[in-house]
């Protein structure tokens, strides 16, 4: 989620994953397979060269938060039996927990799926701050913008 609300709140502009890791204290390896799953499912485009990174796809009021942790965390991990690739639980086929979860994850991620990333960036300027980007710019006010160097006039 933190480099899905960097990129809402850096709209437009591609941004290195070195950039976020850091903004966001994250790892940069973790962080690029992270990137890789988000942009095969559409969430945010990669752009390569020496001026790459990430962007997202699509305007952030139509990113449901659900549908990025459906993809990216739910069930990861929680228990054994949610993948039953891996599975070794010998009550995998006889075991109610595992209907329960199902029914407790969908829950879960339908009070997601109430927000969009929009939602979770409003009024972001402490985020900005807390992730070293510049203050946002009031387009109506030419004196609201920042200077080149990030600091406001």
């Amino acid at each position: 989620m933190r480099l899905m609300m960097f990129c809402a709140l850096n709209a437009g502009k591609v941004t290195p994953i070195s950039q976020i890791a850091h903004a966001g204290n994250m790892k940069q390896a973790h962080l690029a397979k992270i990137a890789n799953t988000l942009a095969a499912d559409g969430f945010i485009e990669t752009v390569r060269g020496r001026r790459g990174g990430v962007r997202l796809a699509r305007p952030a009021e139509s990113i449901s938060v659900g549908a990025i942790i459906a993809r990216t965390e739910a069930g990861a991990g929680f228990v054994e039996c949610i993948d039953r690739a891996t599975n070794t639980c010998p009550l995998i086929d006889c075991c109610r927990f595992r209907s329960a979860l199902d029914r407790a994850l969908a829950a879960f991620i339908a009070v997601l799926d109430e927000y969009t990333l929009a939602d979770l960036v409003a009024g972001g300027d402490q985020l900005r701050r807390a992730l070293g980007l510049p203050p946002m710019i009031d387009a109506g006010d030419p004196m609201a913008r920042p200077l080149p160097n990030g600091r406001p006039r």
